[in-house]
């Protein structure tokens, strides 16, 4: 069974687990940008919270030349990893906004 496969096979057990949909998302980048683009658009609606996809949303917007996108996914980013406390996404985040600005 093939990653995409069995990345599918789980989001049909629970279709709102968010580590599921954002592996899907990831997945999905590799071959069809539409379909990763859907699935972070669950997590954004579902699960605001999951703070791993404001790094990889601004990536893909900052690789597509949309620099106003990109910055403002890794600031909501960063503004979630402060709320967070997590040191690690805040030091990512603002590496990625510095690069950028």
């Amino acid at each position: 069974m093939d990653r995409l496969t069995q990345l599918l096979s789980f989001y049909n057990d629970d279709s709102n687990d968010a580590f599921t949909i954002y592996a899907l998302a990831l997945e999905y980048l590799k071959s069809d940008e539409t379909k990763a683009l859907h699935y972070f658009n669950l997590l954004l609606k579902n699960h605001a919270d999951y703070l791993p996809m404001y790094y990889q949303l601004g990536k893909f917007y900052e690789t597509k030349n949309i620099i106003d996108t990109a910055v403002d996914y890794y600031s909501k980013g960063l503004a979630l990893a402060q709320l967070q406390n997590n040191k690690h996404a805040i030091n990512e985040l603002r590496s990625a906004l510095d690069d950028l600005t």
